[in-house]
């Protein structure tokens, strides 16, 4: 119809298209068919949107004016307010007292400026994001297996592979439209399944193998699979001296913890032929993809079950091939999309490296950002351990909330009563983190935001309003509807305080919407085709082989990808083989 909008989903990673559509009650929600995360199917969640955003349409639940401490305000009031409160905060106790937390839930042009201005301009590293609570073992499995935080695989390997191994994922019920495309591949193809859970989930349902381990045991299971594919000569070899280092320490490693099928099972709490039968299944089909999600990262030792699942595909070449790559599925709507533009405390924009002055450097003169500095911020947990301590004078907080979300939150409460100055920016009038907030400024919510969104295969899809927000103006009037979106409250917020601590320069020309496009581009681009070992998406990284970490004794060693010879021109700003890239320390493990 005419009057249609294709818009994205919210509520998870995969990135459905959704088209809403007019209805005589209102308006309506359907899959979008033309979209190629989910080809028109959704979930219940999904197809339930307008009833949900319809239940937040009461008089009460919205928060419709910013508030100073207590007190309504005008959007003028409210920006100055702001920047003078910060600006002071910077004056007092310089700029590394100064955080930023911030959510999946933002739109990765929020997550763009809020970086830019905090990374850039004011000068403190101290930025992270909610999605540390469920990807962060991932991103730095990631950064020590590629050098980068690449995503090899996509959802179409899913009804293409033979074999598909679901670890640590239920994905019936955190990513039922995948478990759809999953279930139709099984019954068209003959996919084989293998789950890989403590519990009996609902996944299990189309699964030909179960495997219940016991809890935390993953690390071993891989392990005793890559010794064994090694005993059994089915590594890749070749694949392994043109691109891979560090492959003797690993199968060291491997050999040393699970040296065969019986100390696995042992280890594992597994019988022995369930493991003889999993193990036999990886090495009989060259078309595995391993979905691994929470129950893999929410772990104490998730990077290193996150580079045991890896090794193994790395070991036998099983990596950016058509139906053949290990894959990572994410929980929140634009967790990539934030790990694409750098609102991470230990990533920089375009998944350039903090630690790397050589893309400090780059990045500095890119955004004409003279504050710009070497090293990584605070962490989740670590960044309100630093607001308890008084290390941080001043937090904002962007569409989340950290007193619920985050561990211990009676330490979270107790670090926001005694902080000078919260602010939150938040769709809703009350939750228990606006509680504590000196001031309040209100947001767009989905529905009513333009933008974009990055899925989990990195797919950069369009998010686009349907419906306007409350209209009701501030106590003196006046519109305020485009501050509502947040890269357009921190632009204006930073023509109003970036000259009271940097008096001799302009407001930053590029502190805008899109000036993140091309950077997203540079590295977020997914082609429509499968990608091939001709067209990984690494020789972008290209540079000198990482070092590879030293395994230690019940952890994954880890198989780094050496670099690959230039095969497409990669943009300007990612560094080339003579980078100071050479010199970035390995990472280690905890």
């Amino acid at each position: 119809m005419h009057n249609d909008i294709k818009t994205t989903c919210p509520y998870c990673g995969v990135g459905c298209g959704i088209i809403v559509s007019p209805s005589r009650d209102g308006q309506v929600v359907g899959g979008d068919p033309d979209h190629p995360a989910n080809r028109g199917r959704l979930c219940s969640k999904g197809a339930a949107l307008i009833d949900s955003i319809t239940a937040e349409s009461r008089d009460d639940f919205r928060l419709e004016t910013p508030l100073i401490d207590g007190t309504p305000a005008d959007w003028p009031t409210a920006i100055a307010q702001t920047a003078h409160r910060l600006a002071d905060t910077i004056a007092r106790h310089g700029p590394r007292s100064v955080a930023f937390y911030v959510s999946g839930q933002l739109l990765t042009e929020d997550y763009y400026v809020a970086n830019k201005l905090l990374k850039g301009f004011i000068g403190s590293p101290h930025i992270d994001t909610n999605s540390r609570l469920c990807m962060a073992s991932t991103v730095v499995g990631h950064k020590r297996a590629f050098g980068g935080d690449i995503v090899p695989g996509c959802y179409e390997d899913l009804e293409i592979a033979d074999l598909v191994i679901l670890t640590g994922s239920n994905l019936a019920w955190c990513h039922p439209v995948l478990f759809q495309r999953l279930r139709a591949a099984r019954q068209k193809n003959g996919t084989k399944i293998i789950v890989i859970d403590p519990r009996k989930t609902a996944s299990c349902d189309i699964a030909d193998l179960h495997l219940p381990l016991a809890p935390g045991s993953d690390v071993a299971l891989f392990n005793g699979l890559l010794a064994w594919l090694a005993d059994q000569e089915k590594l890749d070899h070749t694949f392994l001296t043109r691109h891979v280092s560090g492959t003797e320490d690993a199968l060291a490693s491997a050999h040393a913890d699970c040296p065969d099928i019986a100390t696995t099972a042992q280890k594992c709490g597994l019988s022995l032929g369930d493991v003889e039968q999993f193990f036999n299944l990886f090495a009989d089909h060259a078309r595995t993809v391993t979905v691994f999600s929470q129950g893999i990262n929410q772990s104490s030792s998730g990077s290193d079950k996150v580079n045991a699942i890896i090794n193994v595909h790395l070991a036998t070449g099983r990596v950016g091939l058509p139906g053949s790559s290990p894959f990572s599925v994410t929980g929140q709507p634009n967790a990539m999309g934030g790990r694409e533009v750098g609102g991470l405390a230990n990533q920089l924009a375009a998944h350039m490296d903090p630690n790397n002055p050589f893309d400090v450097d780059r990045l500095a003169r890119f955004w004409n950002a003279p504050n710009l500095q070497q090293g990584e911020g605070y962490k989740a947990v670590d960044l309100f351990d630093a607001v308890a301590t008084g290390e941080i004078k001043a937090i904002w907080v962007m569409a989340t909330n950290p007193v619920v979300s985050l561990p211990d939150t009676s330490k979270v409460r107790a670090a926001l009563a005694n902080c000078p100055l919260v602010i939150v920016s938040d769709v809703v009038n009350n939750n228990d983190t606006l509680k504590y907030a000196h001031i309040k400024l209100p947001a767009s919510a989905w529905g009513e935001k333009s933008g974009t969104v990055t899925n989990s295969e990195r797919r950069i899809s369009r998010q686009r309003p349907f419906r306007q927000g409350p209209a009701r103006p501030g106590p003196t009037g006046g519109s305020w509807q485009k501050l509502l979106k947040k890269w357009a409250l921190i632009t204006a917020l930073s023509g109003r305080m970036l000259p009271k601590f940097l008096p001799n320069m302009p407001p930053c020309p590029n502190l805008k919407m899109m000036a993140c496009v091309p950077l997203i581009l540079a590295n977020g681009h997914k082609p429509e085709n499968h990608l091939n070992r001709a067209m990984m998406p690494w020789p972008r990284f290209n540079g000198p082989p990482r070092a590879t970490i030293n395994p230690k004794p019940g952890r994954s060693g880890c198989l780094a990808m050496a670099c690959l010879p230039h095969q497409t021109a990669g943009p300007a700003w990612f560094p080339c083989a003579t980078s100071p890239r050479a010199a970035t320390p390995a990472p280690t493990t905890r």
